[in-house]
Order: C-alpha cells, then sequence, then structure tokens
C-alpha cells in the first residue's frame, strides 16, 4: 500500500493540519472521501470550492468526483449555513401532500431559493430527496427537529421568532 507524503498547505491555518491529519490517518485511500468531507465541513463549516479541490489533490482523484459527491449527499454544503435551516422534504409522499406549496411559499417569503441562505444569514432553506418520515408528510426540519402534517401556515407560525417574515 502506497501513501503519498503529507501535503502543505500554505496558509498556516490549523484546520488544514487537522484535515491532512484526517486524510492521513485513512492512509490517503480514495474510498474514505465521504468521511475526509465530513470533517473538512466539520472543520470549515460548509465546502467551498477551493478546499473541494484541496481534498481532489490530496486523495489523487479528479476535481469532478469530488464534486459530484459533495452535491450528491444533502448532508454536504457548498455554502455557509444560516443561523437557523429549515429543511423542506421533496420525496414522493410530501410532494404528493404538499411539500411543493410550502417550499413555493418559503422561496417566496424568504427571497431565497432552496440552497440559498437568506443575505443577512439567518435562514438557509434546503431540500431533501427523503427523510424517511412518509407517515407524517408533508415534514419539514427545523433546526434539526423533524416536525409532520406541515402546512405553508404552520411553517409560518413556527418560525415568525426566525426574522424572516418581517420583510414581506
Amino acid at each position: 500500500m502506497k501513501i503519498s507524503p503529507p501535503l502543505s498547505h500554505g496558509s498556516g491555518d490549523k484546520r488544514f493540519k487537522i484535515l491532512d491529519a484526517t486524510i492521513k490517518r485513512h492512509q490517503y485511500q480514495q474510498d474514505a472521501l465521504i468521511e475526509i468531507l465530513h470533517k473538512a465541513q466539520e472543520l470549515f463549516g460548509y465546502l467551498e470550492n477551493d478546499l473541494l479541490l484541496y481534498i481532489a489533490h490530496s486523495l489523487k482523484l479528479p476535481p469532478s468526483r469530488v464534486y459530484g459527491v459533495a452535491t450528491f449527499y444533502h448532508l454536504f454544503s457548498l455554502a455557509p449555513k444560516g443561523v437557523h435551516t429549515c429543511v423542506v422534504c421533496t420525496g414522493t409522499a410530501c410532494y404528493v401532500k404538499g411539500a411543493q406549496a410550502i417550499l413555493t411559499d418559503l422561496e417566496k417569503s424568504a427571497h431565497i431559493y432552496a440552497g440559498e441562505t437568506t443575505p443577512d444569514g439567518q435562514l438557509s432553506l434546503l431540500t431533501a430527496r427523503c427523510l424517511g418520515a412518509c407517515g407524517i408528510a408533508p415534514a419539514v426540519v427545523f433546526d434539526g427537529t423533524v416536525c409532520g402534517n406541515q402546512t405553508p401556515e404552520s411553517v409560518h407560525k413556527h418560525m415568525q421568532g426566525w426574522l424572516l417574515y418581517g420583510t414581506d
């Protein structure tokens, strides 16, 4: 098994030293990409393009593969997250029971699209392909708490204190 020499990142940022140690612990194995992306996001808060390129170089992977993995899994974020997060499930059961109406209403009220964060950094609006909560569809996750049987009105009520709806 060939182990690559440690990479050096010129910024002096200690987070890169921790990331390098994680990559080394996984012996520079390309199969450890998801674990390494998780650690990078934990360290940096999100996965910006330069960080994805750094990981690709470290693991000797094409940048397209690293980007593809980072964009496939909804747990990874390519932009800074807001103080609050709202994740609307768009799986089949949730979609059939009104998730699209909830999402459309949120986008209009927050003046952002799914996958974006409000300019003031207060809210990130996300979607998930499926939360596995089909029995309580449509489901929405507010700051990590799953709530079922949601409507646009119940979502507004839940998010009142998030300074989201004061600008309409």
